[in-house]
């Protein structure tokens, strides 16, 4: 008895870590990345300066969705377009998607939402399900074009009308906020 009570805040620091750490703590890392994005969000922009803008060069790419439906990168030319990779293990991933979901509601029928799952297609069937999220997912045929290669989940890339990169961010951010929204709006003009 005396062992536990010298070393309490020891065991209960180690418990905490072991639950932050396994599949049981999925859901409180993904809240706590979700209020760091939604400041950083806040702070920092996420827009590249026009004159700066890389363009997406080799637009062979195709994405395929759940029904075996393929898109061809190149079609998508003259829109805008909001690219996120993301996984369903991914706890910045899960923590950005209420807002890209609600962002996806109000801009879906403007902008084309490209999500592109790193994850097996029946995980990400039974993720999208169980969230009731509505956005498009897709999963590559073939690599990116180099432009649009990312090693690190989540990234969301904006290409805007003609083809060039407005925003390129890796990790999570608040893609519902009004700074993304008067971004799309912008660039929709």
């Amino acid at each position: 008895m005396n062992f536990i009570r010298k070393n309490i805040s020891n065991i209960l620091f180690v418990l905490f870590v072991l639950f932050l750490f396994s599949p049981y703590g999925l859901p409180v890392r993904a809240l706590l990345i979700k209020g760091v994005s939604v400041v950083t969000t806040q702070l920092f922009g996420l827009e590249i300066d026009e004159k700066e803008r890389l363009s997406v060069t080799n637009k062979k790419w195709l994405l395929q969705d759940f029904d075996g439906n393929s898109i061809d990168f190149n079609d998508l030319q003259g829109k805008v377009v909001l690219l996120n990779y993301w996984a369903t293990w991914c706890p910045p991933c899960i923590a950005e998607m209420p807002g890209m979901q609600d962002l996806y509601n109000q801009y879906g029928d403007r902008v084309t939402f490209l999500f592109v799952a790193h994850d097996e297609p029946e995980r990400v069937r039974g993720f999208i399900e169980k969230n009731g999220y509505t956005f498009p997912v897709y999963f590559e045929m073939n690599s990116a074009p180099e432009e649009l290669g990312s090693n690190s989940l989540p990234t969301t890339y904006v290409i805007d009308s003609k083809g060039r990169i407005a925003v390129e961010k890796v990790g999570a951010a608040d893609w519902n906020s009004k700074k993304v929204r008067n971004l799309l709006e912008d660039l929709l003009e």
